[in-house]
């Protein structure tokens, strides 16, 4: 079954431990279809897959601590 998402870039493991925000940047560089929130852990979010939309959380200090992936 194909995906019901616009092809690109899914998933950005490399920038786990990077800056928050140059993590933002690359990621719509490489995947033009997807737009990147700066997310900080335990905010709330809107539930439900997102094609258009990857989450980047960080920490307080502004660190990716998840691996970034559309939806």
């Amino acid at each position: 079954m194909a995906s019901p998402c616009p092809p690109g870039k899914s998933s950005w493991p490399e920038l786990l431990g990077t800056n928050g925000d140059q993590a933002v940047a690359r990621i719509m560089l490489e995947n033009r279809f997807v737009r990147a929130f700066p997310t900080m852990v335990g905010s709330p979010v809107t539930p439900g897959f997102h094609c258009d939309r990857v989450l980047v959380w960080i920490n307080r200090n502004h660190i990716v601590i998840m691996i970034p992936t559309v939806g």
